[in-house]
């Protein structure tokens, strides 16, 4: 297996996770977001996903974009260690969790958008902070209350072994505290990401643990 990744993409992030939990080992090639304008954007990159966007994941003869979709299918073509409870109602609650961030949270503070905000739309440096940590609080703020109050909540979001929804939340809280955002606000959300980062699987997935980390 192939990886197209770039340290510190939160999408890149949870396939990384993703793999370490299932014990699965992939060619890490790097695509760097921002050199020379972005090598996301070179035509060599497009034939590979032409929304230029990472991570792509290759596993023979199939190539496959969007981090929700490669973790997915890495758990049904690789079963062991499974990301999805085992019933469909569970599983649907977990798919939940991952969504709100992947969907609601992620997009809003993705680097394409960012830079469109401070080029054609011309906001500040300081509009740009406040714009991303309004949609980042608003989407925390959210998972933390679903999150005290499940029952289905142990350790990790689902139950005391780590999910697909854990993939996703950790990179969503590192890229909140990269934005200089406090985390005190969110306990539940702090005591997860505390039990994740606890395993090796996490640690190695770490963008400061990257063989392209700057």
């Amino acid at each position: 297996m192939k990886l197209h990744t770039y340290y510190r993409s939160s999408a890149s992030y949870r396939v990384r996770i993703a793999l370490n939990l299932k014990g699965l080992e992939a060619e890490h090639l790097p695509v760097h977001l921002t050199r020379d304008g972005g090598e996301q954007f070179l035509a060599k990159f497009r034939a590979t996903n032409p929304a230029a966007l990472v991570p792509v994941l290759e596993d023979g003869s199939e190539r496959i974009a969007q981090s929700l979709a490669i973790i997915e299918y890495l758990d049904e073509r690789y079963p062991e260690s499974p990301l999805l409870p085992a019933s469909a109602a569970d599983r649907a609650w977990v798919r939940q969790i991952a969504l709100a961030i992947a969907c609601d949270i992620h997009p809003l503070n993705n680097l394409r958008v960012l830079k469109y905000l401070t080029g054609p739309i011309g906001l500040s440096e300081e509009q740009k902070q406040t714009w991303i940590r309004h949609w980042i609080d608003l989407g925390l703020q959210a998972l933390e209350s679903r999150l005290a109050t499940s029952p289905r909540r142990g350790a990790f979001c689902f139950g005391d072994r780590p999910t697909l929804a854990d993939c996703c939340l950790v990179p969503q809280l590192f890229n909140a505290e990269r934005f200089g955002m406090a985390l005190d606000a969110y306990p539940t959300l702090r005591r997860i990401e505390q039990a994740c980062n606890i395993l090796k699987a996490f640690q190695n997935a770490h963008p400061a643990n990257q063989p392209d980390a700057e």
